[in-house]
């Protein structure tokens, strides 16, 4: 792999996804290695270090899911995961699984490469909170723990303050509603999905951010949220 091309890892038993993935992967600068099932997915993670990994989920001879589970022993590549299943339970089983993205079949290839753009931005960050986030409107120290908007800073509840910073340690990512009812609430609130929508309510008021067309503050239905970076 070159130190600066990005090298992307395809795991997909479809031959036609494979090569729809391979062309239009490379046409946008990626280096690309192709997988058709588990085991040659683990073998080329493990021997060549892609930088993010597209891992369909029914795969012939093992479940996605237990290939991400094994991968997440070792690596904390993000790793973007790929299915005909939609339902709320399989995305959710996933991102808490340690996915940091889910896209259902079929899909479009400029949403895809738009998703691993925000996956590879959160790589080259890192996994540590960014010590402050500015688009020039929106200013984010989670340092100070403090909040501007167009210069005016926000009062924020705790509670408001922490699913805010948890969604931009995670910028670009979906994180599902029981990470952070988990994370912000406690383990005995993972169900307690209300308290989620009156939270990201009030913070949408004091953002000014239109849900129906968000600026920073992206719901994914029945999964969870995702903050949008740049504004």
């Amino acid at each position: 792999m070159s130190a600066t091309t990005p090298c992307v890892l395809v795991v997909d038993d479809e031959t036609q996804i494979r090569k729809f993935l391979d062309i239009g992967l490379r046409a946008e600068g990626y280096e690309v290695l192709l997988a058709a099932n588990a085991a040659e997915g683990l073998a080329l993670a493990a021997t060549r270090d892609p930088d993010l990994v597209i891992l369909d989920i029914g795969l012939p001879d093992r479940e996605g899911h237990e290939v991400l589970a094994e991968l997440r022993q070792w690596s904390q590549v993000p790793v973007l995961m790929l299915s005909v299943r939609d339902t709320e339970k399989e995305k959710v089983k996933a991102l808490d699984a340690g996915a940091n993205d889910y896209m259902t079949k079929p899909f479009g290839i400029q949403e895809l490469m738009a998703r691993l753009r925000a996956l590879m931005r959160n790589r080259v960050v890192g996994t540590e909170a960014p010590p402050r986030y500015d688009d020039g409107h929106l200013q984010i120290d989670l340092g100070l723990r403090e909040v501007f908007l167009d210069g005016v800073q926000l009062a924020l509840t705790r509670k408001e303050y922490a699913v805010l910073a948890m969604l931009v340690r995670h910028a670009g990512r979906v994180v599902s509603q029981q990470q952070l009812l988990r994370e912000i609430w406690g383990g005995t609130h993972v169900q307690d999905t209300h308290y989620l929508r009156i939270v990201l309510g009030k913070l949408r008021q004091k953002l000014r951010d239109d849900p129906a067309a968000p600026r920073w503050l992206k719901t994914e239905p029945g999964v969870g949220y995702r903050f949008l970076p740049g504004g």
